[in-house]
């Protein structure tokens, strides 16, 4: 239980406005989603800000390539940006951008505070400078030969064959990768935040339980050797806002970045949005304010968010992070993700291909509080999705729900299983404290333990079996109500990590919503709808269709022609040859009988979704003479129209109620009497002699066949 109302303003890091959102950024901002929708299902006043880092040197080079200006470049980004994480279902209450009136008065005003306390230096500095392009050059604009190894095409500050770190006047051969000019070094004034003012607050500030141990003990090598000045200022010509009182200087994009957190959650406290919800941007930032304040970033930019940021917030007298919470980086099987392997995966590819729940859900496993890296195994990833999301949580719904449904609808007014619903009531505790911790890998854990338990007790019960027994169809409804029970609770922990899946579930069980405290109410006597499918399962193809899209766009990328497209013909004549074989018919050995098709592998097989399906209506089909009309009950509330042509061998009248094998994802075919979504299964050579496969009782529709 909470005792009190918390007032908690919660960041992710800042995506670049120059490219799209993929997996690797996915992690953190489900990541903080999953725990801001927790703290909110508790009942606390929790805001989630973010913004676009509109402003550097790329962002200029990329629009002007692209014929348009900086602002007109960066909405559109924003507009990608915002589409991506909104079918993600990250539920930002704002999302802003760094190019803002908020952000530039803020920028200015911290700034100046700075400057007025004696913490700004000013010095010049020699750098590289594009002499065709005017413009001065960043070491990553820099290219040549490394001068330990000679290996061309280096950057300006290591080199990746040898691993020599160096600076850009070192190199040989050095040229811009801007103009492709010889760079000429070049005096210019810069600014500088005089970081080692504030060496004694930050040795305490990071120690002070603000951080991870692992992140405090790395800080501690940066304070022990000395800090030192961090140059805040670039020249023009660069996208950005102008220095106050240096025309022709401009911020540094990670000064004024994260102080793009302060300026989204200004915008949003001028919102009418805002204002209906009493939100006030002095209560959360002021020095000794009680709300909480915690940012979500990557291990690779802690020194920004916690060396510089918060020395610039002292110092400008605003109170600093309650903490900041690093993750690691994002592997893909094992492996660095990479573009050449196809493991640079866009989001915008991930969702042409799949559900965006399975993603969170795997997320969501594998988390824990600290900065490891994250590995995404995506055969491991399509397992559990199937195994934990659909054949253990939906199934626990689809399995239950039906016989509630037929019999009105209408749970039981008494519990039948009282102590093992409140267990389940019970482990919320725990698993608010996984949740609260940011051990969500753990809170996963707990709650599939549960539902392994909700299983068990449905399979031992059998209300399918009860169901064909007479005078005991209360005890069903009394066993299935206990199910749906449970299902309910198990879906209350898991709203914040699957808030689409918590949707169709309150419109299913007819809920007002799953906020954490609802949990304590059994339902009882309460109305539920009819069950509909929740989730399909994750399929392996799809992932293979995503590495290859990614691959496609790679090749694009770089002006080559895409291997799909380069092996269209080769599939189009694979296809014709198909095509002629099936046109044979099957090949007959001596005597008469088929010879067996050719060997495939267990992963061909594995794309035939095989299932259990119960004949609820069988019907003639006017003017066909072979065809029966079937109408299957496939599990989880799904029916399908299947033709068949097995009118020889059997009567409409004697298939109600059967159960039969069909084969569920056949691509649905267009007859003349209508659209068949599948084919049932059935043995012999034809006419009256025609076999339905029959499963066992005991198997129930939908199950999958293997």
């Amino acid at each position: 239980m909470t005792n009190s109302t918390r007032k908690i303003l919660v960041t992710s890091a800042l995506p670049y406005a120059n490219g799209s959102i993929h997996l690797g950024h996915l992690l953190e901002y489900i990541q903080t989603d999953i725990w801001v929708r927790f703290q909110k299902s508790r009942g606390h006043q929790c805001t989630y800000v973010c913004a676009d880092d509109a402003h550097g040197t790329a962002i200029m080079l990329r629009a002007e390539k692209e014929g348009r200006s900086p602002e007109d470049q960066i909405a559109a980004v924003k507009a990608e940006h915002e589409a991506d994480f909104a079918a993600f279902q990250i539920g930002f209450d704002n999302f802003h951008s760094t190019h803002s009136e908020e952000n530039r008065e803020l920028s200015a005003q911290i700034y100046t505070r700075l400057r007025d306390k004696g913490h700004i230096a000013v010095r010049s500095i020699k750098q590289a400078f594009d002499p065709e392009k005017e413009i001065f050059l960043a070491d990553r604009y820099i290219k040549g030969d490394c001068p330990k190894c000679s290996t061309p095409d280096q950057y300006g500050d290591n080199c990746e064959a040898c691993g020599a770190t160096y600076s850009p006047a070192e190199l040989k051969n050095p040229y811009s990768t801007i103009s492709g000019a010889t760079p000429v070094e070049k005096e210019s004034e810069h600014y500088f935040f005089k970081l080692q003012d504030f060496d004694a607050f930050l040795k305490e500030w990071t120690r002070s339980g603000t951080l991870q141990p692992e992140i405090a003990n790395k800080l501690a090598e940066w304070l022990d050797s000395g800090l030192q000045e961090w140059d805040i200022s670039r020249d023009a010509p660069y996208f950005g806002f102008e220095i106050p009182d240096a025309p022709g200087k401009y911020f540094y994009v990670w000064l004024d970045a994260p102080i793009g957190y302060m300026a989204s959650f200004k915008n949003l406290c001028n919102s009418d949005a805002g204002q209906a919800r009493g939100l006030n941007f002095d209560d959360y930032w002021k020095v000794g304010s009680d709300a909480e304040v915690y940012h979500f970033i990557g291990k690779d930019i802690v020194n920004f968010h916690a060396l510089f940021w918060p020395a610039m917030l002292t110092a400008a007298e605003y109170r600093t992070p309650t903490a900041v919470n690093a993750h690691g980086f994002v592997t893909v099987n094992g492996a660095k993700m990479s573009k050449s392997r196809g493991t640079f995966i866009k989001a915008r590819t991930y969702l042409n291909h799949l559900n965006p729940t399975y993603l969170r859900y795997y997320f969501a496993a594998k988390l824990g509080s600290s900065v490891d890296d994250f590995d995404l195994n995506l055969e491991d990833f399509v397992q559990r999705a199937n195994t934990d999301l659909v054949n253990k949580l939906v199934n626990i719904a689809s399995r239950t729900a039906n016989f509630v449904f037929k019999a009105g609808g209408k749970l039981s007014d008494s519990c039948a299983e009282p102590a093992m619903v409140q267990e389940f009531i019970d482990a919320g505790e725990q698993i608010a404290a996984h949740y609260e911790a940011r051990d969500f890998g753990k809170a996963m854990k707990d709650i599939m333990a549960l539902a392994d338990r909700a299983n068990e007790y449905i399979q031992e019960k059998a209300p399918w079996a009860m169901n064909k027994e007479e005078g005991r169809q209360q005890e069903v409804i009394d066993v299935c109500s206990v199910a749906l029970n449970l299902f309910r609770q198990l879906m209350t922990y898991l709203t914040p990590v699957l808030p689409e899946l918590a949707e169709k579930t309150c419109q299913f069980m007819n809920l007002d919503d799953l906020n954490w405290e609802s949990r304590s109410n059994i339902l009882l006597g309460h109305d539920i709808n009819k069950f509909q499918p929740m989730l399909a399962r994750a399929e392996m193809d799809k992932v293979t269709a995503i590495l290859e899209e990614t691959q496609t766009e790679l090749a694009i990328e770089n002006g080559e022609e895409p291997a799909a497209a380069s092996n269209a013909n080769a599939s189009k004549e694979s296809k014709k040859q198909d095509k002629k074989k099936k046109s044979k018919g099957p090949e007959l050995r001596e005597d008469g009988n088929e010879v067996i098709a050719d060997t495939i592998e267990f992963p061909d097989f594995a794309k035939v979704d095989l299932r259990v399906a119960r004949i609820i209506k069988a019907d003639h089909v006017e003017g066909a003479e072979k065809l029966l009309q079937l109408t299957l009950d496939i599990g989880n509330g799904e029916t399908r129209n299947v033709f068949s042509g097995i009118k020889a061998a059997y009567k409409p009248e004697d298939l109600e109620g059967k159960l039969t094998i069909m084969v569920a994802n056949l691509a649905p075919r267009k007859m003349k009497f209508g659209l068949s979504e599948g084919m049932v299964l059935a043995a012999g050579p034809g006419g009256s002699e025609i076999y339905l496969l029959e499963p066992n009782e005991g198997s129930q529709p939908g199950m999958r066949v293997m």
